[in-house]
């Protein structure tokens, strides 16, 4: 029995080997566009999971009224750490996690710079990253303790056993390994390459150490393990008035807790309730990878009851041996599974050699795990769904034809046959129009923000990192610089251009009590205007010819607006943490923060121990990598402790698309797949409509009509269909696309143009296809066809 089950579906591949290679052709490419996108969204819903207790650890966060809505913040006091520990029983522990450093680490001759945090001794006991030497119990208790990832380890101790070694950091301080972990996982919401302890911190940084008590500084992260994940409600009715009760009365400030699980999907927040962000594209993806695998699906589904005929008298045959219905049915689908199990294995075979490439695509070190039982259950249900769903329809209908009809030759299917195909088809070009539409609507977006008024000149400037050389030795290394004429400014800055660290209230005269608006907040050098290129609107920029300008503040174009100030703004006093400032002048728009967002009021100050980047502006050359040497010496001479380490502004502020580039990216070579998918289905249904019409061709000719006149013919029932896929695909893309776009301040509208552009495309190239086959049809010698008439 399975022996003939097996050799007639042998068989039936090889005799109409066109339309099985065209099946499992786009079986195969729907299966491994799906597994490459299915492999990133595991990626995505894996973030954190491997941490043994994220679903009871949480984030502290504040919900924080002003400007007339909830804004969600996740940097808190200091003093929330130890308060944490005693306000409610539900919390087992708490720990504190600095924002990120990246200093020198020095071991011998090697001389590395590397990410890590400050982080309190629960830390390894609380996210229980593996630890592969020592223990996590105690390993950040000694303030000179340093914990090391396996990497690390590596490039700074070779071959050596770590544990007790010592690494100086920054040229300064000297730490002794007490622990090494195992390499972060990329999906993991904490990234770093060594941990320091949060003593050490304290210890030398004096703004930390005056935190402690400070109830009015949010700048610190604090995390909670609670006893149970369902005590999150219980908790946050808590800790919600903590700070009201600690004197942060100003506007209402709510404490919450954000659970791990959602630090990576659900970051983003409205008026104060998680609103998705990762989870928004996961869900997108995943609607991409259905749908091609639904188009592949399609395809296999046509072509079978395309084929019908053609095997009606097999049928009959085996009706008249007694062959059952359902053994009908079951030899149908049998045959389904089996070209489903083909494709999945072509799938495999294909998602493997764009694997690499896709990793470079999607930025991360995805790979198809062949040792997981439960990635062959997921490949096994892949299979049979599959095939159940590519096969189920032709089944049934093969299995209903009577016997008797088709013992007599071909049946002749009704006009409504062709319905439930016709209906497939539509749908094939509904789920490509819609990825169409979306590519080209996302590229527009990525299109208005790339080109959106920045406010500064980002050709040429270079942002490096600031040490304590630099701070001793800012003033000459900038004059050196200068003078060496192969840059045009320099300037320093608590951020770089492209980042916000810092957001403040301020105050001015006229302001309503109630009225509270944050203020971006950058301490700023001498020259950051010049040097940045932004416009100096109305007064002047920090200047030394005015003393040091320490009670000096300039605001931008959007400050000045939301103050409304009457008259001539320059002089006026305004006030900032609680001491008077005058206002100097008035600078344009920089655009620091999202892309996608409207301008925010900015202030700026100066204050030189408030300092993190040194920014310089190169000027324009032939040479740009002379004029980076030369720039290296100068900083190298003056900080000789320190690699020379730059970043151009126009490359950070290219990282703000990544994810956006990356849905145009991928929705656009998956649209373009299922497109190739489509016209593989069109190529066989094209060809078997013209095989089906070869009488009547040649009748037609012989009565005198032109090729064209055939061609004609033969692409207007398709043309037809793509007309009414479009008809439902415009309305469907627009309202998705719109909802997509909502998230978005700024954000383009989803022009008309749009939906008859990509109905013009889609139509052309379904007519290729299908007048292509027309065309050699209407080609033939009409003696063939009419010889046995």
């Amino acid at each position: 029995m399975l022996k003939n089950f097996f050799m007639v579906t042998v068989r039936n591949l090889f005799r109409q080997r066109v339309y099985s290679i065209i099946n499992i052709a786009g079986l195969a490419i729907g299966i491994a566009c799906s597994i490459l996108i299915l492999l990133w969204v595991e990626d995505e819903l894996g973030y954190d999971q491997f941490i043994p207790k994220s679903d009871r650890l949480q984030q502290v966060m504040i919900n924080a009224n002003y400007q007339g809505e909830i804004n969600s913040w996740n940097s808190v006091p200091q003093p929330t750490y130890e308060a944490m520990k005693t306000i409610d029983s539900h919390i087992l522990s708490a720990c504190m996690v600095s924002w990120g450093e990246e200093p020198l680490m020095t071991v011998g001759d090697k001389r590395v710079i590397k990410e890590g945090h400050y982080v309190s001794e629960e830390f390894l006991e609380m996210f229980e990253f593996p630890v592969l030497k020592g223990s996590k119990n105690g390993s950040l208790d000694d303030i000179r303790s340093i914990v090391l990832t396996e990497s690390l380890a590596k490039i700074l101790f070779a071959d050596e056993d770590p544990l007790g070694k010592t690494v100086k950091i920054d040229d300064e301080s000297l730490f002794n390994v007490s622990a090494v972990l195992a390499d972060v996982p990329g999906n993991s919401t904490f990234q770093f390459d060594y941990l320091l302890p949060w003593k050490h911190y304290e210890q030398t940084q004096e703004w930390v150490r005056n935190s402690k008590t400070q109830w009015g500084n949010y700048s610190f992260q604090v995390f909670v393990e609670l006893n149970e994940p369902q005590a999150v409600a219980a908790v946050n009715a808590s800790i919600k008035d903590l700070l009201t009760k600690n004197g942060q009365t100003d506007i209402q400030r709510d404490l919450f807790l954000h659970p791990m699980e959602k630090w990576h999907l659900y970051s983003n927040f409205e008026n104060g309730v998680p609103t998705g962000g990762r989870s928004d594209y996961v869900q997108l993806f995943s609607m991409i990878a259905i749908f091609i695998l639904i188009i592949a699906c399609i395809n296999f589904m046509n072509l079978s009851t395309a084929r019908s005929e053609k095997r009606a008298r097999e049928v009959g045959i085996r009706k008249s041996l007694g062959s059952s219905k359902m053994q009908l049915v079951y030899q149908f689908i049998g045959e389904s599974m089996i070209i489903s199990m083909i494709a999945f294995v072509l799938a495999i075979i294909l998602a493997a050699i764009f694997l690499p490439a896709y990793n470079d695509l999607v930025d991360k070190k995805l790979f198809i795990d062949f040792t997981s039982g439960q990635n062959w259950a997921f490949a096994l249900g892949l299979v049979v769904i599959t095939g159940l769903v590519s096969g189920s329809y032709p089944a049934f209908f093969l299995s209903s034809f009577k016997t008797l009809k088709t013992l007599k030759g071909s049946i002749k299917l009704g006009k409504g046959a062709g319905i439930p195909r016709k209906v497939l088809v539509v749908t094939q070009f509904v789920f490509a129009l819609l990825l169409m539409i979306g590519s080209v609507v996302i590229y527009r977006q990525i299109s208005l923000v790339e080109n959106r008024e920045l406010g500064y000149e980002q050709e040429g400037l270079i942002q490096v990192p600031y040490t304590e050389d630099l701070s001793d030795n800012y003033e000459v290394l900038k004059q050196e610089l200068l003078r060496s004429g192969l840059v045009e400014g320099v300037t320093r800055s608590n951020s770089p251009v492209t980042s916000i660290y810092s957001n403040n209230f301020l105050s001015w005269p006229g302001k309503p009590e109630t009225q509270k608006v944050m203020f971006i907040t950058i301490s700023a050098g001498y020259d950051y205007s010049s040097t940045m290129g932004t416009k100096i609107l109305q007064g002047r920029d920090f200047s030394k010819e005015f003393g040091s300008d320490s009670s000096a503040i300039l605001v931008n174009q959007a400050a000045l607006d939301v103050m409304k100030l009457e008259g001539d703004p320059i002089g006026t006093p305004l006030t900032l943490w609680g001491s008077k400032r005058n206002l100097v002048g008035v600078i344009d728009n920089i655009l620091m923060g999202s892309p996608y967002e409207a301008q925010r009021p900015m202030l700026m100050v100066m204050n030189q121990d408030w300092i993190s980047y040194i920014t310089v502006r190169l000027k324009k050359t032939d040479d740009l990598n002379s004029s980076l040497a030369g720039v290296e010496q100068t900083f190298v001479k003056y900080n000789p402790a320190y690699p020379f380490e730059y970043e151009f502004v126009d490359e950070a502020f290219g990282r703000k698309f990544k994810t956006i580039n990356l849905t145009r990216k991928l929705a656009t070579i998956f649209s373009i797949l299922a497109i190739f998918i489509t016209g593989l289905g069109l190529f066989g249904l094209a060809s078997f409509a013209a095989e089906q019409k070869v009488k009547e061709i040649g009748i037609r000719k012989v009565l005198g009509a032109s090729v064209v006149n055939l061609v004609n013919l033969l692409t207007r029932e398709f043309s037809i269909l793509v007309l009414i896929a479009f008809i439902f695909a415009s309305p469907i893309a627009w309202y998705a696309m719109d909802t997509y776009l909502d998230r978005y301040d700024i954000r383009v509208p989803v022009d008309w143009w749009i939906f008859p552009a990509a109905g013009l495309v889609a139509l052309l190239f379904a007519l290729l296809i299908v007048s292509n086959q027309a065309f050699r049809a209407a080609q033939k010698n009409p003696v063939e066809s009419l010889r046995n008439e």
